[in-house]
């Protein structure tokens, strides 16, 4: 029987630096790869996140923000210490952490690139 073993989203930046920058220096994660400066990846606890150099319209970023349409969902275990350590880290809050009616505990975050990544812990 076949199993997905992991899954990485593949994210349209702006600039390529810019996006690393922010997924290294405020999100923790380390550069696993470049390609070419058009394609990397990064990767914090064994998970990935793909950045590809595209652009986007300000209209799309809008819409993300303002709908809340989370483009990646990420759970997480210690969920407090990881809002804290963002919060230690200057990371822009969509969403402050709070528990959620669906039992989860979660907080919401825009990247550099307007991209919405929910942190979520089950209750």
């Amino acid at each position: 029987m076949s199993t997905i073993n992991g899954i990485a989203p593949q994210l349209l930046v702006d600039d390529l630096a810019a996006a690393i920058a922010f997924y290294v220096d405020r999100l923790g994660f380390t550069q696993a790869i470049d390609w070419g400066g058009f394609y990397a990846s990064v990767e914090r606890d064994g998970q990935s996140i793909h950045l590809k150099c595209a652009p986007k319209t300000d209209a799309d970023r809008a819409n993300r923000r303002d709908n809340e349409h989370l483009d990646a969902y990420i759970d997480v275990t210690d969920i407090e210490a990881l809002y804290r350590e963002f919060q230690a880290r200057g990371v822009p809050f969509v969403k402050p952490l709070a528990d959620r009616p669906w039992g989860a505990r979660d907080f919401y975050v825009e990247d550099v690139d307007g991209y919405i990544l929910g942190f979520s812990e089950s209750t």
